[in-house]
């Protein structure tokens, strides 16, 4: 039996384990990734580790999420992974280089290799053919520490690509119909390969618009073939010689097919507050709109900014709507300014913003009281704008573009002919705004500067034998990064200081949930299916460790977040019926007995509810590296004792 594409790149990095769906794989890891938001924490726990210099083939750092400087705190951490890098060895991508994603796929990527990110969007990377997986800060630092990156063994699902898309569709409306099919949690334990004559048709930026969103699936990654096209684009980029063809085996077994006719494809949206909850722009009709953002990691490219400039070329935004763009990467912003696009983007009336993730994560650009925002970003959870009820679609750069004239949502079907905009033959090339590590020899001489702000790793302990501790906190379906440890303006600038970012943990659920798992010292936290999807932040999980949370019981966790979890020491149990969801009340007392001998036998573990008299079972899948982890009391414990 032949091999998938994945199968073939997990085969050749495989250091641990068997390639067997749902056992415990350990992959050696060719690069990295960190941004700001998750940088600072993630070099924290690398120089914890005392190794002094990387060991992957490249790691680089970006400065990308957290750009605006309302106070010390954004250079004081910017000051303090730029040194960090210069000591361990680290590409530096400097403010204003651009998206991670966005640099990687244009300057770093090498079909064939492994990388992963603390960042969920990490699998954009599969646009040229790359395994590509986020991951919380912790496995990245252990990774650049030459440390194995631990997955489960995913199954394969192949997407079949038939067909060519027509005019004024996009690959945006590609991943909103596997969205659409497969839903948000559909892809949890999967990897989503694409092929098929389709996937001739599209770009490697049309590509990694479809494996970004990837992650929305909740799947491991998404990847699609290096061929021709990927060839060119490497070309392109002065790149021709990283280059190599990846194809699966033509007697390839896959778990899941799925059909998609790309000429059947029309314009759609993702309607608020799920990815998954797609519409066609027909179904939701002429409806008034008040703001447009174009960027994200997800529609920053050079090809979509381009269609957008073609759209608004000569023509002025609608008077009641607010339009602001941000390029994927200096680059990509240079391409426009030299080529006169720019210039019809400014004379229309777009804000142009830096080259950063920005309005995707609430960092600025937040909509009016209950307005409706057409984005084409990655996600659209409640709250995430920064507006509380704004009413968030995500969409194609080619719908939001006509939406913005038009002042209503507008199918760019309507727009008459096509523009078509060819692939560059040859991007302009100038990484000036990458710093390189230095020689070895000079690093010890580096200081490491850090800022007021920056606190230590949360302080974590071995399992106990038994834990005691209350309710704090219950939640429903589908809690997403952003319910449990919120960004934006506000949040984000304390991401380097735990105790000061827990203070805001699950407000959005519940504005006492701080105060009270504080005063009950040790608690549980009580959830629905899907827990803890969307971003790779690990804050999630440490903010509850700083507060003193020993346990997350739910009926599902999104991988990355769970992972997370393991990593803090946090035990994720999942309910062995989960009708038993019902029998746990906020501040109900909770025993969990001989907690820690059933974490070392592998057995079920029983919560006795002491308020209601009753006990339930529940269930903590575990491997033997897992469980050592959590004995431990988290994956800097256990690195330690293992270094």
């Amino acid at each position: 039996m032949g091999y998938t594409i994945a199968q073939k790149i997990i085969k050749n990095h495989l250091l641990s384990g068997e390639m067997t769906v749902g056992s415990d794989i350990g992959l050696r890891i060719d690069q990295t990734l960190t941004q700001d938001a998750t940088g600072t924490m993630a070099y924290l726990e690398f120089e914890a580790m005392g190794v002094p210099r990387v060991k992957t083939e490249k790691s680089v750092a970006y400065i990308d999420h957290n750009t605006l400087q309302t106070g010390f705190e954004n250079a004081d951490d910017h000051r303090f992974i730029q040194t960090v890098a210069k000591k361990h060895g680290i590409f530096f991508s400097r403010p204003g280089n651009g998206i991670c994603h966005q640099v990687q796929l244009e300057r770093f990527g090498i079909p064939g290799k492994t990388l992963i990110g603390s960042d969920s969007h990490t699998p954009t990377g599969g646009g040229i053919g790359m395994l590509a997986m986020g991951a919380g800060g912790l496995d990245v630092a252990v990774a650049m520490g030459g440390g194995a990156y631990y997955i489960t063994m995913p199954k394969m699902v192949r997407v079949n690509l038939t067909g060519k898309l027509q005019p004024w569709v996009s690959a945006k409306d590609v991943i909103l119909e596997v969205l659409k099919i497969m839903s948000v949690k559909g892809g949890v334990g999967k990897i989503v390969e694409y092929g098929g004559e389709g996937v001739k048709t599209l770009t490697v930026p049309e590509r990694a618009t479809i494996t970004n969103m990837g992650a929305e699936l909740g799947a491991t990654t998404s990847i699609f073939p290096s061929d021709d096209v990927t060839k060119a684009f490497l070309k392109a980029q002065g790149r021709e010689a990283d280059w190599v063809e990846l194809s699966s085996d033509a007697d390839a077994n896959y778990d899941e097919i799925i059909n998609i006719d790309l000429s059947a494809l029309i314009p759609m949206a993702a309607c608020p507050h799920s990815p998954d909850n797609v519409k066609s722009i027909e179904e939701i009709g002429r409806k008034k709109i008040d703001q447009v953002c174009i960027g994200s990691c997800t529609n920053s490219s050079y090809l979509d900014l381009m269609r957008v400039a073609a759209i608004l070329k000569g023509k002025t935004v609608c008077p009641s709507v607010s339009l602001s763009i941000a390029p994927g990467s200096k680059q990509v912003y240079n391409m426009l300014a030299l080529n006169g696009a720019l210039g019809d983007l400014i004379a229309a009336g777009a804000r142009i913003l830096e080259c950063a993730c920005g309005p995707c994560i609430g960092m600025g650009q937040s909509p009016n009281s209950a307005g409706i925002s057409l984005r084409t970003f990655n996600r659209n959870f409640e709250g995430r704008s920064g507006t509380a009820d704004g009413q968030i679609y995500l969409v194609s750069p080619e719908t939001a573009a006509a939406s913005a004239l038009a002042g209503v949502f507008c199918d760019p079907r309507t727009l008459g002919e096509e523009c078509v905009i060819p692939m560059p033959e040859t991007f302009l090339i100038n990484d000036n705004m990458v710093v390189p590590p230095i020689e070895a020899d000079k690093m010890d001489t580096v200081e490491v500067l850090r800022g007021p702000n920056i606190k230590p790793f949360p302080a974590t302990a071995p399992l106990n034998d038994t834990i005691n501790a209350k309710c704090s906190l219950k939640v429903g379906d589908n809690i997403t990064t952003d319910h449990i440890m919120p960004a934006g303006a506000k949040i984000l600038p304390l991401r380097s200081n735990i105790p000061a970012i827990s203070e805001y943990c699950f407000t959005v659920c519940d504005k006492q949930f701080p105060a009270r798992a504080k005063e009950m010292k040790e608690s549980v936290i009580v959830g629905g299916v899907n827990y803890g999807q969307g971003s790779s932040r690990e804050h999630a999980a440490l903010a509850p460790l700083y507060l003193g949370v020993k346990a997350v019981v739910v009926k599902s966790f999104a991988r990355i977040h769970r992972s997370n979890l393991i990593n803090a020491g946090i035990l994720p149990l999942t309910f062995a019926d989960e009708a038993d969801y019902d029998a746990i009340d906020l501040c109900d007392e909770l025993t969990l007995p001989d907690v820690k001998m059933c974490v070392e036998n592998g057995t079920d573990i029983v919560i006795e509810n002491k308020t209601k008299g009753t006990s339930i079972v529940t269930k903590c899948d575990l491997t033997d590296r897992t469980k050592a982890i959590i004995l431990a009391g988290g994956l800097l414990n256990y690195t330690k004792e293992n270094s």
